[in-house]
């Protein structure tokens, strides 16, 4: 099992459908953790709404900050295009997927994004699969 965090900004959409698809396709490989550098407090509506539809209930997760995480050193810390460094966090490896925020966004361009995140959730699992 590789320790993964994602981290985004206000850890209110990316980082939290990040963690979710982790959970839902590679809760074999990955141990799924996600927070932000400046939390919303809450999880976006948008994000409930897009995963509920992708099957997974996203109601239940928080906001949280990367001060509030467990002290381990991640295998893995993702960026979601916020480019934090989150120098507070150890971690072997780091990236930076470039995407972009949703918030804004209407609901189809929303789930665009909702879409790619999925998809390099799973190329994640299978390169750590090898």
């Amino acid at each position: 099992m590789k320790n993964v965090l994602f981290v985004c900004s206000e850890n209110a959409c990316r980082s939290q459908m990040a963690e979710a698809f982790a959970n839902m396709h590679g809760h074999e490989v990955i141990k799924a953790a996600s927070a932000g550098s400046k939390p919303a407090g809450r999880i976006n509506d948008k994000a409930v709404r897009a995963m509920r539809e992708a099957g997974y209930d996203l109601s239940t997760h928080r906001s949280k900050s990367v001060d509030v995480i467990p002290a381990l050193d991640y295998d893995l810390v993702i960026t979601m295009g916020c480019r934090d460094t989150c120098p507070r966090v150890k971690a072997q490896e780091r990236r930076d997927w470039d995407i972009s925020d949703p918030k804004d966004m209407g609901a189809e361009a929303f789930n665009r994004v909702r879409d790619e995140i999925e998809r390099k959730v799973l190329d994640l699992i299978a390169e750590l699969e090898k």
